[in-house]
């Protein structure tokens, strides 16, 4: 997340200082860029490891403080939320074995994360977005209490001027407000680096737009959020409304969110994109202590550029052109951030791998990638491979048009092949890596496509239990650490045999596909609801979706025993016989607690509501099929050990 050291812009000559020095940093780099101050002559590669912090049911573990009292590695680092984690791994130059030595480096930093994380109680699970995160998870109390976190929050909230509508359609459909970033921490990513030189600099930029989707196509890992089945890669989606500031009454403007693709190729310099960034988004953030960089330049030393990289580390574009000093020499990187965390680190290295394939072997076939391919059939590339992942149909060089697995595997895996021998790596590890990608390829199974198949394979068992059950099976095969095309589909058992019951929350097993009526519509229909979908409590509501009443199947019965079906007549209306009202609950209320509440108030239902919605409902029959669980526990308080000890 960058710079820590930072502050809000909470007055003007705050803002007029810092866009100064923000200019005074664009200069010293088309300056430093004219007089040749850049590295050259070498290209290094680097990535960046973002993951999850799970408890024992596979829920989102905020311990991060925790886990960090145990940390002595520096390169172990916080994100945005207290269930998140990230490390970084040192640049290797590209040649030789480096693919296995960061693979290598994967495994050795997994280990030492997973043992302090294990001392805390968690564990770590690496996966796009974690399918078990609920709404409830995402408040700003599990935000990490750093100061730029929420400076970044702020400052977009005060441009937004209140709560983000985020709206996904995939196989299910999510509709929901929330007024923080916090949402952006349901995201974790595999970020890898490119080290160039400035004259080839807009070369291979453009290069790494072409080939975002089809990398992302084979790559996706993130096809569930708050239990709905969205796209292949739901975090693209996710990211970018997180932090979207725009309004939508200004439909009619051309506006980029901060998250976004780009709006064209690259003409000649690594300026154009730090230019048209400023120009495009306001400062949200500053810092002190941000030198001259011309008196840097004049002392001899390669200048921070501070007000640059932190102005550009709240930007996001997809690939996005980083500024960088290494043992005192300036340098420019291009950042992939389309790659999802996980499966497996050998998954990660091999998607990294097609990658870097990628660009290496398009450098060497075109010298202007631009002259055959549209910009916009690489922007909607990206969108459509993030909505379909191995599904989607894309536009390729020179008006080719072939579905992903039939482009990746009959033109891409070659060129990658050839891009990686020429830069003289170790032949056997790309044919390991990008032999993963082609079995993953023809195989169809890509970490989201597992996901999604999994839950189908779990057809019994209430969504909070399949869901429970694939992070579980997820977690279990990471340490294996077998590549994700060799994996069984998760099973419904493998949830385990743990105390969910007594920490969960009502949300993990309310009902919320709800069949609702309004108060003024007829007790017969009611009547036919619920014989038509064996209900036994309709809840009644208003035209903004907030609860108003409650039916249930006693009083149905109860009337119509009293006065019969209605042949004639404007007939009862049902807030006549509603109980108005009903006591209801919150998603996060404690499960055993609402058990308590029904016992005690003698009702059969509660109705489950959020910020004045209607979002769901949790009855009798949904916690008797949870006794047996609560059975289990208690003879497993008394026992001293699991039943499957």
């Amino acid at each position: 997340m960058g710079e820590h050291n930072v502050q809000r812009l909470d007055d003007e000559g705050t803002l007029r200082r810092f866009s100064r020095q923000l200019i005074n940093d664009v200069r010293a780099l088309e300056h430093m860029l004219a007089e040749g101050l850049f590295e050259t002559g070498v290209r290094r590669i680097g990535a960046e490891q973002e993951l999850f912090l799970v408890d024992e049911r596979g829920h989102p573990a905020p311990i991060v403080e925790e886990v960090l009292s145990f940390n002595d590695d520096p390169d172990v680092v916080t994100e945005l939320t207290r269930f998140n984690l990230e490390f970084n791994m040192e640049p290797q130059v590209f040649e030789g074995v480096c693919l296995r030595r960061i693979e290598e480096t994967i495994d050795e930093k997994l280990a030492y994360v997973r043992s302090i994380v294990r001392k805390a109680g968690g564990e770590v699970a690496m996966v796009g977005i974690l399918p078990t995160i609920h709404i409830s998870d995402v408040t700003l109390e599990n935000m990490t209490p750093m100061p730029r976190y929420y400076a970044l929050n702020d400052a977009l909230q005060r441009l937004r001027g209140g709560p983000a509508q985020f709206q996904i359609r995939g196989t299910d459909e999510l509709y929901v407000k929330h007024d923080s970033i916090m949402l952006e921490g349901c995201n974790t990513s595999f970020q890898t680096h490119f080290q160039v030189a400035p004259d080839e600099f807009a070369r291979f930029y453009n290069i790494a737009q072409a080939i975002a989707a089809p990398v992302l196509a084979a790559a996706v890992n993130s096809p569930i959020l708050f239990g709905k089945r969205l796209w292949r890669e739901t975090r693209i989606a996710l990211f970018q409304q997180a932090v979207d500031t725009r309004s939508s009454n200004l439909y009619l403007r051309e506006m980029s969110p901060r998250v976004h693709f780009g709006t064209d190729w690259v003409k000649e310099s690594v300026t154009e994109i730090f230019k048209e960034d400023i120009s495009r988004f306001r400062v949200l953030l500053t810092t002190g202590d941000i030198e001259d960089p011309f008196e840097a330049l004049e002392e001899g030393r390669a200048p921070a550029l501070k007000a640059l990289q932190l102005h550009n580390g709240t930007v996001y574009r997809w690939n996005r052109a980083c500024y960088g000093v290494m043992n005192g020499k300036p340098h420019l990187r291009i950042e992939n951030r389309i790659l999802p965390s996980g499966p497996t680190p050998v998954d990660e290295v091999a998607n990294a791998t097609f990658w870097f394939g990628l660009v290496s072997g398009l450098a060497e076939q075109y010298e202007d990638i631009t002259e055959v391919m549209d910009f916009d059939d690489a922007k909607s590339n990206f969108v459509a491979a993030a909505r379909l992942g191995l599904a989607a149909q894309l536009n390729w060089l020179e008006g080719m048009r072939k579905p992903a697995p039939h482009l990746i595997l009959e033109n891409l895996l070659p060129l990658a092949r050839q891009g990686l021998l020429a830069t003289e790596l170790d032949e056997a590890d790309v044919d390991r890596y990008l032999g993963i990608i082609e079995a993953r390829v023809r195989s169809g199974r890509t970490g989201s496509d597992w996901q999604v198949a999994s839950l189908a394979n779990m057809r019994h068992g209430t969504r909070s239990d399949r869901l429970d059950a694939l992070v579980k099976a997820m977690v279990s095969r990471q340490i294996e650490g077998n590549p994700v095309h060799t994996w069984e589909l998760a099973e419904l058992e493998e949830g385990g045999s743990v105390r969910r019951v007594r920490t969960s929350r009502v949300e993990h097993y309310m009902t919320t596909d709800l069949f609702t009526v309004h108060e003024d519509e007829l007790v017969e229909f009611v009547a036919c609801l619920m014989d038509w979908q064996r209900l036994r409590h309709v809840l009644v509501e208003d035209e903004q979706h907030r609860l108003v009443g409650l039916v249930s199947h006693r009083s149905v019965l109860r009337y119509l025993s009293e006065h019969g079906p209605s042949s004639d007549g404007d007939g009862l209306a049902v807030r006549d016989i509603m109980v108005r009202d009903p006591i209801s609950v919150t998603p996060e209320m404690p499960s055993m607690d609402a058990i308590k509440m029904m016992r005690e108030r003698k009702i059969g239902a509660l109705p489950v509501v959020r910020d004045d919605h209607l979002v769901g409902l949790v009855t009798e029959r949904d916690f008797l099929h949870i006794a047996g669980q609560l059975l289990d526990e208690s003879i497993e308080d008394e026992a001293g050990e699991p039943l499957d000890g």
